[in-house]
């Protein structure tokens, strides 16, 4: 049984001779209805019993008015003694996604989207399906000593100055502002729009070192991995398409496009001293090595759209992956 909840917010009461009404104004306060509610009229002066509809309406319904008798409304504000084991507080308050949003938009610049989205893979990127560890789960910032993290504290420190104007107002994981910074800092480079699920919740130490692909492993290899953390050849192959912002080389830095995978299908010019003039990882080279994953290269360099599309349900995928959700 839920306890009724009357939010406290955009109320007011009105009374009539035969009961006592509560307004619901611009669908903003919530009344948990007992079977025995009464609904007036328009003029008052006639009381009827509620269908299931009428019930329905007025949850979901436009401007409506629910009227109590005072028997009625005096049951209602005793149900929390009358159900002691029911914690009205059990129940997780709604998080609004635009206060983080906006917090992490404050702090957030193209100079700074690709370490931002460094920062959400790194810590996403260390899910494991075999023993169930890792993932999303704010971890990364016990990690940042780890010679694959190497930068991620300037990241961490700029989300941090977020994340206390945040929770001013109402408190964020880790997690789900790592999970937005990386959605934002696509969008904000002229990538696409990435919705993001929130209710993540933080780890409170940090996950198994080891997890993270080696920056010399070939196409095999890499699949290998990321089979083992749930991922097709496709999936780790649009990824990969990150690297399309930041100082790899590919494209405009500050610009997410499919630049990156153009790039790939282009063979390295010699510079003036001869030595080939390599932009990216070895991983970045090693997928066009590979006739799966250089289908998905040719068809992402050809049609950025469908790379924008298949990279949103990747990203949501790998942030959502392995992470714990608070109860709702």
């Amino acid at each position: 049984t839920n306890v009724p909840h009357i939010a406290a917010s955009s109320r007011f009461f009105s009374s009539c001779s035969r009961c006592t009404c509560r307004i619901r104004r611009s669908g903003k306060t919530r009344i948990g209805a007992s079977a025995a509610g009464r609904r007036c009229s328009s003029d008052d002066s006639a009381c009827s019993e509620p269908s299931e509809q009428q019930n329905a309406d007025f949850f979901s319904g436009p401007i409506s008015s629910l009227c109590y008798t005072r028997r009625d409304f005096a049951s209602v504000a005793l149900l929390p003694f009358i159900l002691p084991h029911v914690h009205i507080a059990s129940a997780a308050e709604p998080i609004d996604g635009s206060i983080i949003q906006n917090g992490v938009r404050n702090v957030l610049s193209k100079v700074k989207a690709a370490g931002m989205l460094r920062l959400a893979f790194h810590d996403a990127g260390t899910f494991d399906i075999a023993d169930k560890s890792g993932g999303m789960n704010g971890s990364i910032i016990y990690e940042v000593d780890r010679p694959e993290n190497t930068g991620l504290n300037k990241s961490i420190k700029v989300l941090g100055k977020a994340k206390e104007v945040i929770d001013l107002v109402q408190q964020v994981s880790w997690a789900d502002l790592i999970a937005v910074a990386g959605a934002e800092s696509v969008a904000l480079c002229g990538g696409p729009e990435i919705p993001v699920r929130l209710g993540r919740l933080d780890s409170s130490t940090a996950d198994p070192a080891g997890k993270l692909p080696e920056e010399t492993l070939d196409a095999t290899a890499l699949k290998t991995l990321f089979s083992k953390k749930g991922f097709s050849t496709q999936e780790m192959v649009v990824l990969s398409g990150a690297h399309t912002i930041g100082g790899k080389g590919f494209g405009n830095p500050n610009i997410f496009d499919n630049s990156y995978f153009k790039v790939l299908l282009e063979k390295p010019q010699p510079s003036s001293s001869g030595m080939p003039a390599m932009v990216g990882l070895r991983t970045d080279w090693a997928l066009t090595e590979d006739d799966e994953c250089l289908r998905w290269i040719n068809l992402y360099a050809q049609d950025q759209a469908k790379f924008f599309a298949d990279f949103k349900d990747a990203y949501i995928k790998l942030v959502n992956t392995g992470a714990s959700w608070r109860s709702a």
